[in-house]
This record gives C-alpha cells, structure tokens and sequence, in this order.
C-alpha cells in the first residue's frame, strides 16, 4: 500500500494529461460523426433534387414528343393524298406514288422521326416511309418489323399516343435493329372493335435519350418504369434484369408513389435511387447513383478528420509519458528499488520454507523438536505433522524432454504446478506443497474429512483434477501417487520413501496414471522367480539372428515382474542387461563386428515405461541385426566393383563376355550374373555394350578414324556388328552420328 501511495503523483499527472488528449480526441470523434451524417443527409438531398428536375424535365420532353406525334397523326389523316391509302381498298399507283411521296415529306421535315407506317387492313399493305431499311409498300408477311403486328393485334393492350419503347429491325444491311419509342393513332370504331386504319409513328429513342440519358463520365443510370410495368433502361430499352429483392422496391416503393429517394443495393452496388411520380402517361423515371460516388469527399473529410483525432490521442499519450516520466523519475527509482527490495524478500522466504520442509521430508531434520515447530510458525506454514496427514507426489512425465524444452523457465513451470494443487486440494485440506529439485512435487495434505480413512474416492477425483489443469494450462503430464493416512510425524520420511518407490510402477501403468501407494506395498508379499528357460530362449534368438523373437522374449520377461516390488524389476533389467552384453560381445568377437554403444545400454532411472524399455533394447537388436546385414552387403558391393573395373579394363577385348569375367572371379555365370542384375538392375552384357557405344560415341565425335578402326579399338568383332548394335542403340548410323555432330559444332 506504501508503494502505491508513492507512485501515486506520477499516475495523478499522466492520468491529468491522458484526459485532456482523450477529451480532444472525443471532441474531434463526435464532431465529425455529427458533421458526417449532417452533411451525408445535404449531399443525398441535393442529389435527389438535380436528379428529381433533371428527370421533371425529361418527362416534359416526352410529352412534347408525344404531343407532335399526335398532331403528325392527325395531319395524315386529314391530308386528302393520304386518305386515299388509307381508306380505299385498292388504290391506284399514282395515288399511292402521291401520298409515299406526301409521308416522305412529313419524314424528312421532322428529323427525330425514324418512320411513318400507314396500315390499310382492308387492302391487307402497309406503307412504309422511312430513312433507313424497308421502305415502300409491304404486305404482313413481307414486313422485316414483326413486332409491330403483334402490336396492332393486341391494340386493346395499349393506350393511343402512349409511347411504346421497343427494338426492332427496319432490314438495313448494317445497324438493322432500331430503338424507337412508337405512337399508335387508329381508326377502330364499330361494333368489333377492328382496326379500320392505323398510323403509326416510330421517334428515334436516341433523339429522346439526349434529354434522358446520363452523362458519359457519370455512374448515374437512367430507367423507365412504363404503364405495363416495365423497368427498362433508358439507353438500351431492353427490359433490366431485376433480383427478387429489386423487384420488390420497385413494386412497393416506387410505382404509383409520389417523387422521392431511398438508398437500397442496386447491381450489387448500394445506391441512391432517386424517381418522378406517375406523368400522363403513368410512366415514371428512376436513376440509379452509386452511393460512394456522392459521399467521396464527405468520406475523404470524415477521414481526414479521423487520422487527426488519431494523431492528437498518440501524441498527447506519448507526451504524458515522457513528462510524467521526466517528472517524476526520481520517485519512480525509488519505487523500483522497493519492489526489488519485495521481491527479494519474498523470494527468500519461499525459498526457505522449501528448504525446510524439504529437509523434513528427507528426514534431515526431526519434525517434532520444539524448536523445529517454532520455526514452521515463523515461516507461516500452518501444516501440522501431529494431525492426520496423506502424502502426494507428483511427477512429470517425460521428464528430461521438459527440461530440455523449458529449461529457462523450468522453476517458473513447477510453480504453478504447486499453485495449480494448492487451489484445487486448498478448498478440502491444510495444503502445502514441496519441489523435491527432481521431477517430483510433494503434496502434504492435513485431513480434515473423515469420510476419506475408507474412501478413496475423493482424492482420486481431485488428482484428475489437478491432472486436467495442468494438461490445459501448462500442456503436460502428471503421475500421481497417494499415500495411505498417517497421523504420525516421525514417520514422515518413511512415508515419503514409500509414495517414492510406488511411483516407480508408472514403469508399467504408463504416464498420466494415479497410484496408490498401499496397493504397491502388497505386492511384497509374493515370491518372484527369475525365468532362466525364457532367458535361453531369449540367448538362442539373438546368437540366430532372430531380433523379433528375441524382442518378445524380453518383453515378457519383464512384463511378469509387474506384480512384484520395484527391486525385482530393477533386478531383473539389471541381469538382462549383463545377458544381452555378452551376447552382443560374442556376437562381435565372432563376426568380427564393431557396434557402437553396446556398452550404452539403457538405464532403468532415465526409462519411465515400459514401452520405452521394451523399444531401447529392440533398437539395440535392431542395430546388430543390421550390421551383420551390412556386412553381407559389403561383400557384395565390392564383388560389383570388380566385375565394374574388369569391364572398364578390357571392353576393348573382343573375348571379354560374362563366362570370361566369372572365369577370372572363379565364380559361377549364373550367380554373378543374378547378383549384378540384383544389385545395378542392369545385365553383365549390357553393361559391357553400353562402355563400348559409350568410347565409339567419343571416337566419332573427336576423332577422323573411320568406323572399321573405332570398332577394332572398342571390341568389336567387326564393323558390321557395331553399325547393327549402335543403330539399335541410336536409331542411327555411326556415319549419321558422326555427321550430325560435326553440323552441330559448326
């Protein structure tokens, strides 16, 4: 508490200044998430209102349109020229050349205009004036527009003078499709309600589009949604694919509403979506802005400002730092030195509490001396040895792994190994716990439950316990051993021995396992007896050769002293030991072998189970099994290398063929021959054939000699031989070789 109230003065003026940085850096966050959303809430309403007169405006535009298209419509049918093709069944040339020549007129003096079709039901023709593709008179089948009579059959479908966006083809050679927006005006008056005549005029949709479409460096996209309910784009005409939850905005928030703007994903892209309220013709106009390209320099502020806020709280932290530091470091070495001055102490008295239970543990010290009892008070350890008591040791497996593993912190490991124990056994028993300077702690447990004098049960589930937290926090394994309940002090050391020598049964139980101390002391009572037969089965096996029998018979040799005491096991290794070494040594002195750490043989101290035993020894078999295989296999590399030189020596030598060669070696054809063929996985004869080609290949290559000599110089019998065996080899002629080479050299 006196430390604190030192260092107080430092923290009260970092505290101060951290404040004040953290007050301007809240200053700086909230005021741009207010001006942020403020000036986001601008930016979407002027967006809207450029967007909103833009498309107010479009919509006049095409009301004008419309309103010249019906007033076109009305002068056809007025004009006397005209009338003719429309209401005479069968018109004569010249007053159809006269009234073509009228439409054409109509059509040239009014450029938005794609083309003017005049329909005569009743002659079954329609008279076409347009500037491009089909023009003239046509019947139904010849029209290139299909489209159109599909149209005229399903007028009811359509209001007159509504515009009707479509593509179609006018049959020009080149840019045949036609995007127009086409005005219906008929004549359908009877009690059929049949076409009688129809005009009909096709507006280029680019000419209207001028006025719609967005600009060409603009993200903005222009659509229509007309009166049949068809969400078009404004350039293409072509209706837009539209997702389930597009359509749906569309449907329930667009059509038939009055002019406003959402924000909503459009494309995959979140936009404003901004649209006109119904017109006369009920069409409405929607655009489509991507949302980032209006809040780009809102965001860029916003950023901005950020990175500021940002700078300000590092630099104002970094600046009470280093005043505070600046300050106050006198005070802040003398709070260093008393901690040091703590820790120390600290240190020194666990040290000497360890030090002193240790001693009675090992019996060095009486624990019962009056003396001995005051200086356990003083060291605050309330463990009283006069009550009853249980012992517990903890060892870690794979002991010299851990250390080698974590020798820099080992000490730091044990730790918490021993407060790990102390708060699982410390919420049942007086706990105190000992490091033993090897890979056991001992645990002392003051009893305090009477249940447990013939319970086991309850010390065994805090042992799991203590087994699965230190499995998770620290990542190893405990062997566990417990004693029997013991209210006498002196008997201490006794008991320690006792839990000490039980755990060696971790030999047999394997890593992780709990042992009861009592259950071990009674395997004394029975008689082992060592099993000589097994012994010279175990001789026999190793003398032939048989490393696997060998290993089983070691293995269960030492597999039935686990129902005796430790001693009878450390026996038993012990003379298995002194066994398997004169084996290994008559083994060496008759095969004249050198295996290296015979003498090495594995200590029962550094083995913790039985695996490990049974697999160092297996090893040792293992190794002199294979040194006499490697001695087997020397023999026969040095027999290759022979026959190898003999050949590299004599190819020369027409004679020289596998019989000369097991001549010489005094061996047999067929054995050199199928342990060559083993050994290279090549055959005798066709090694000798490639060292030939091998030095005819260089001859040809470096040398002028003609084929008859290289073949006398490399062992051939004639230079017939050699062409057939290297155009066997080669697929080609030694001429051809040679040839080849020397125009490769040039």
């Amino acid at each position: 508490m006196r430390l604190n109230k030192i260092g107080n003065p430092r923290a009260l003026y970092s505290r101060m200044l951290v404040s004040i940085t953290l007050c301007v850096s809240f200053t700086f966050l909230v005021s741009t998430i207010i001006y942020y959303n403020y000036y986001i809430g601008v930016e979407k309403k002027q967006a809207f209102q450029s967007d909103l007169g833009n498309l107010t405006q479009t919509s006049r535009e095409v009301v004008n349109m419309t309103d010249a298209a019906q007033s076109l419509s009305f002068q056809i049918y007025r004009n006397s020229t005209i009338s003719k093709i429309v209401f005479y069944d069968k018109p004569d040339i010249y007053d159809v050349t006269a009234a073509m020549s009228e439409l054409g007129n109509y059509l040239s003096s009014m450029p938005y205009i794609e083309s003017i079709y005049v329909y005569n039901p009743k002659g079954g023709q329609l008279y076409i004036a347009s500037s491009h593709g089909q023009n003239g008179v046509f019947t139904a089948q010849e029209m290139v527009d299909t489209s159109i009579l599909d149209i005229l059959s399903h007028y009811q479908d359509y209001k007159p003078f509504t515009p009707i966006p479509r593509v179609y083809s006018n049959g020009a050679q080149e840019n045949d499709q036609v995007r127009a927006y086409t005005f219906l005006c008929l004549d359908a008056i009877g009690w059929d309600r049949a076409i009688n005549s129809a005009v009909i005029v096709n507006i280029s949709a680019p000419w209207i589009n001028k006025e719609i479409a967005s600009p060409a460096d603009s993200a903005n996209a222009t659509y229509i949604l007309d009166d049949q309910g068809s969400f078009r784009s404004s350039s293409s005409l072509q209706p837009q694919e539209l997702t389930p939850e597009e359509s749906g905005f569309i449907q329930q928030r667009i059509k038939g509403r009055e002019a406003g703007y959402f924000i909503a994903p459009f494309g995959g892209v979140n936009s404003l979506i901004s649209y006109t309220a119904p017109d006369a013709f009920n069409w409405q106009y929607v655009r489509i802005t991507p949302y980032e390209s209006i809040t780009e320099q809102t965001n860029t502020i916003r950023n901005t400002t950020l990175l500021i806020a940002g700078l300000v709280l590092v630099a104002g932290i970094g600046l009470s730092w280093i005043l505070s530091r600046t300050l106050y470091l006198p005070i802040n070495r003398i709070v260093s030195e008393m901690k040091v001055l703590e820790n120390e102490k600290r240190d020194s008295m666990f040290m000497i509490r360890q030090n002193t239970l240790r001693d009675l543990i090992l019996g060095l010290k009486p624990p019962q001396s009056m003396q001995q009892m005051e200086k356990l008070r003083k060291l605050g350890i309330h463990f009283t040895f006069n009550d009853d008591y249980r012992l517990i040791l903890l060892r870690i497996d794979r002991y010299q792994e851990f250390r080698e593993a974590r020798s820099s912190y080992l000490l730091a490991s044990k730790f918490a190994i021993m407060n790990i124990a102390s708060e699982i056994c410390g919420q049942t028993y007086r706990v105190e716990t000992v490091d033993m300077n090897d890979d056991g702690i001992l645990v002392l447990l003051n009893i305090i439950d009477p249940v447990e004098y013939t319970d086991t049960g309850l010390i065994e589930a805090l042992l799991r316990q203590i087994q699965q937290a230190c499995s998770d926090y620290l990542k190893l394994s405990l062997t566990l051993t417990y004693s029997h309940i013991d209210r006498n002090a002196d008997q201490l050391h006794q008991l320690y021995k006792q839990v000490r020598e039980a755990s060696n049964h971790r030999l047999f139980y394997g890593h992780g396992c709990i042992i009861n101390a009592r259950d071990i002391c009674a395997l004394e009572s029975g008689t082992y007896h060592y099993p000589a037969d097994k012994e010279k089965k175990l001789t026999d096996a190793l003398l032939s050769g048989k490393v696997d029998e060998a290993a089983v018979q070691f293995s269960s040799m030492i597999r039935e002293t686990e129902a005796f005491p430790f001693q009878t096991v450390q026996l038993t290794v012990s003379r298995l030991s002194v066994t398997v070494s004169e084996i290994v040594n008559a083994i060496q002195r008759r095969n004249r072998l050198q295996i290296d750490g015979v003498c090495g043989l594995p200590s029962l101290e550094a083995i913790e189970t039985i695996e490990e035993l049974e697999t160092a020894f297996a090893a040792l078999f293992l190794s002199l099994q294979e040194q006499l295989s490697d001695k087997k296999n020397t023999k026969q590399h040095d027999l290759i290398c022979q026959i190898n030189t003999k050949i590299n020596e004599d190819y020369m030598k027409p004679q020289l063929s596998l019989n000369q060669i097991a001549d010489e070696l005094g061996m047999s054809p067929i054995y050199i021959s199928r342990l060559y063929k083993q050994q290279t996985m090549k055959s005798i004869v066709d090694v000798i054939l490639e060292v030939r080609m091998r030095e005819v290949c260089a001859l040809l290559e470096n040398t002028d000699l003609p084929v008859t000599s290289i073949a006398e110089r490399c062992g051939f019998t004639s230079s017939s031989y050699l062409h057939r065996m290297f155009k066997r080899s080669f697929g080609t002629t030694p001429t051809d070789f040679r040839r080849l080479k020397s125009a490769q050299v040039e």
